[in-house]
């Protein structure tokens, strides 16, 4: 399997290259981000909610299977689970729902938490029993910051870390960098273009640390 980050919570997730892989895009943002905006060919596109740099759907090549809601999917052979969420701790009242993936591909479970604001219930902690790789959002103001992501790291317990929602360079959003939460977690971080996994090369013990250069 192959995650390459295309900035905020825009992931390429893809079981292998070429014209017979499959890929799976995560929450294609819009230009008023300041980012590059992904437009490659996606066969399958999750949206976490409908704000503007999480929903440029439009943006992505082919026809895409589009999933924006909870529920169960089955799609070229990528099973996906949509679970409710919030993007507050106020239950939505101040910036309403959000929809956490768990996204099974190439035998491997990666849980996306989209813009999730809060800590999680047992039902969303068992829905993600056993998560392979976890991105989570890091940035604090609008969604989870250092300390709080480290409360759900916690929950889900992930065999690899990758952080995501937080400043780099032309960001137009007003959030934290990247350097607090990898302070707050404590592991010396693995810095990659892009991360190439399979199941057996997961970490069987130590939890670790994947910072995604930008791509």
């Amino acid at each position: 399997m192959i995650i390459t980050w295309q900035g905020q919570s825009c992931f390429k997730i893809q079981d292998k290259t070429g014209t017979d892989g499959v890929t799976v895009v995560t929450d294609p943002f819009d230009k008023a981000v300041g980012l590059k905006v992904p437009n490659f060919e996606a066969d399958i596109v999750t949206v976490s909610h409908q704000h503007h740099d999480h929903n440029n759907v439009g943006a992505l090549r082919g026809n895409p299977f589009l999933i924006d809601c909870a529920g169960e999917y089955d799609f070229k052979d990528v099973l996906i689970e949509g679970i409710d969420s919030y993007h507050d701790e106020k239950e939505g009242a101040e910036r309403g729902f959000n929809i956490i993936y768990r996204i099974e591909i190439d035998d491997i479970s990666v849980a996306h938490l989209g813009d999730l604001g809060h800590v999680l219930d047992n039902t969303q902690i068992e829905k993600l029993a056993g998560t392979d790789i976890l991105l989570i959002p890091v940035g604090g103001n609008y969604t989870l910051d250092a300390k709080k992501a480290m409360e759900i790291i916690a929950q889900i317990e992930p065999r690899i870390v990758i952080p995501m929602h937080y400043k780099v360079k032309d960001l137009k959003l007003d959030i934290d960098g990247v350097d607090k939460f990898i302070k707050e977690i404590g592991l010396t971080p693995t810095y990659e273009d892009k991360l190439k996994i399979s199941k057996k090369d997961l970490p069987a013990e130590e939890m670790e640390l994947v910072i995604l250069n930008l791509n």
